[in-house]
């Protein structure tokens, strides 16, 4: 269970903090990919960052909306929804997404001190992108997703290696607490029911253990970005007037969750050319998208090509972003604290 939502998601640059400004307003339904709902994580408000917008070219990573407020039975009906859509496109999902670069997955081993013995649980594999990059290190090594054809291609893509693939939401999935020394997510954890998002993982950790959250962000040169952003406009509710990027400052909301050492962010920026074709799928693979009926979907993949069609390739900034914090202490009764 991996990505696929337009605008927008967490992006700092590395040894940057972005100012905090609560946020009101709620983008329209067609373009509800995600629902970020950090309150219920137990994060005010204030410490959620203000829409920010690129110039001249168009951020499309991979979460959408920040929902200020308790989450709705409507909303968590409508997330757990989107959050299912991938399954039903998985060949195209493999083989239209990127995996992610070597150098931020060795920074987040180096950082959490992992042996070949760590145990390491993924959180929505997806095709397995990141597993494949994980599962280079040795470790022992479980990758979870709740779509069955997401696991099927990861186990197809790993092709025998050492990894234990379950067909599960991190909700469900049942472990003793203290289990592992790395919970790792690539663009999926905002999918995960909030109550649950950084609850769960601090139980589940292992004194010492790490939480490492992965984002991508695809920033598509004009004329394309323009071109792209019209298109979701149009095929939005209010015709585009909510269109900005909203960025969540992950530094300061796992911090304020009140489980989590101060974190750590880093960012890997690449400028990559792909092609048309490939650029369509990706965009086609996406929670909003997905989510259409057929005949929008249609339409909007034939709109795409013919602004694609006077060249092959597409030029872009493909960035990833890193945010890890190590769990804090559990405390216990009488003032003591397990780890510490």
């Amino acid at each position: 269970m991996s990505s696929g939502r337009p605008p927008m998601s967490p992006f700092l640059a590395a040894g940057s903090a972005q100012q905090a400004s609560p946020l009101a307003r709620r983008p329209c339904d067609l373009r509800h990919a995600c629902v970020s709902l950090w309150l219920n994580a137990g994060v005010p408000a204030a410490e959620v960052a203000g829409p920010g917008t690129g110039a001249g070219s168009l951020a499309v990573p991979y979460c959408e909306a920040v929902v200020m407020g308790a989450e709705t039975e409507p909303e968590r009906s409508k997330r757990r929804h989107l959050r299912t859509l991938f399954d039903s496109v998985a060949e195209l999902y493999e083989a239209s997404r990127l995996s992610y670069p070597g150098e931020i997955v060795e920074f987040a081993v180096a950082t959490a001190g992992l042996a070949v013995d760590s145990e390491i649980l993924e959180v929505g594999c997806g095709t397995g992108q990141l597993t494949e990059v994980l599962a280079g290190f040795g470790f022992s090594l479980s990758a979870i997703d709740i779509g069955r054809s997401m696991i099927a291609t990861a186990r197809h893509r790993l092709d025998g290696r050492a990894v234990s693939f379950q067909v599960v939401s991190f909700e469900d999935f049942a472990a003793a607490d203290g289990s592992f020394d790395l919970i790792v997510s690539g663009t999926a954890f905002h999918w995960v029911d909030p109550e649950v998002m950084f609850r769960k993982p601090a139980r589940l950790l292992r004194p010492g253990g790490w939480l490492a959250l992965l984002e991508t962000i695809e920033r598509y040169d004009d004329p394309f970005a323009a071109a792209l952003k019209g298109m979701w406009a149009a095929r939005s509710e209010d015709h585009g007037a909510r269109i900005w990027q909203p960025h969540f400052a992950d530094t300061k909301i796992i911090a304020r969750t009140g489980l989590f050492e101060t974190p750590i962010h880093k960012t890997h920026t690449q400028r990559i050319v792909r092609p048309a074709e490939t650029v369509v799928g990706v965009e086609n693979t996406r929670a909003t998208s997905l989510n259409w009926p057929h005949d929008i979907r249609r339409e909007f993949t034939e709109e795409l090509r013919h602004h694609l069609r006077s060249q092959a390739e597409v030029h872009l900034t493909h960035q990833t972003s890193l945010t890890m914090a190590r769990v804090l202490p559990l405390p216990v009764p009488g003032g003591q604290e397990i780890g510490g």
